[in-house]
């Protein structure tokens, strides 16, 4: 895990306990190196800390999978650190974040404790979402203010709709066709995604 430094020249290693992050840090890893992990970790430190509420944090990804496996990753890293935090002298595996959040007095593990069990009383509001989500949270939020259709649906993938009016243009172009159709409904979607793809298809 990498975080560019502040003259954006060099990378340098991102350690979960160093000094929270202020302004905007880039974490830059490959698949399967503990990204989810590190900002399930980073919200628990905010919180435990007294950095930030859970209902004051905006966590966003792509995708809903993602989405739902940031959801359940970061009240993971919750509940484990509430329960590591409620009994300190309990056998654990080695976990640099409980090490970090055990260190102090008992009164501050006391409170950060506290922070936690907070956070996790009050999860179902938190807002871990996809940006298609955030979006439409924030227009659902105008109210009457937005300019926008209240009727209206964001959705991630237009490919259900695509299918739809397809086959509905198809049925319409040949239901009666006595020569049948001039081409397969496969041709007609693979005509239809080329033309959806090409921003200068009209």
């Amino acid at each position: 895990m990498s975080s560019p430094s502040a003259g954006h020249e060099a990378l340098e290693a991102f350690d979960i306990t160093d000094p929270l992050p202020t302004g905007t840090t880039l974490l830059e890893a490959s698949a399967g190196t503990g990204k989810t992990w590190t900002i399930g970790a980073l919200v628990t430190r905010f919180v435990a800390e007294g950095e930030a509420r859970l209902d004051e944090m905006l966590v966003v990804t792509f995708g809903r999978a993602a989405s739902q496996e940031l959801r359940e990753r970061v009240r993971w890293q919750l509940v484990e650190a509430e329960r590591a935090l409620a009994t300190p002298d309990a056998p654990r595996e080695p976990n640099d974040l409980i090490d970090l959040l055990l260190t102090g007095s008992v009164d501050e593990v006391t409170v950060r404790r506290h922070r936690v069990r907070e956070a996790l009383g009050s999860f179902d509001a938190a807002t871990i979402a996809t940006t298609h989500q955030f979006c439409q949270l924030v227009l659902r939020s105008l109210g009457v203010a937005g300019d926008t259709d209240s009727s209206a649906r964001l959705v991630e993938d237009l490919d259900d709709l695509l299918i739809e009016v397809v086959d509905d243009l198809y049925l319409r172009g040949f239901a009666d066709a006595e020569d049948g159709p001039l081409f397969s409904r496969a041709e007609a979607l693979e005509l239809a995604r080329a033309a959806v793809n090409d921003p200068q298809a009209r």
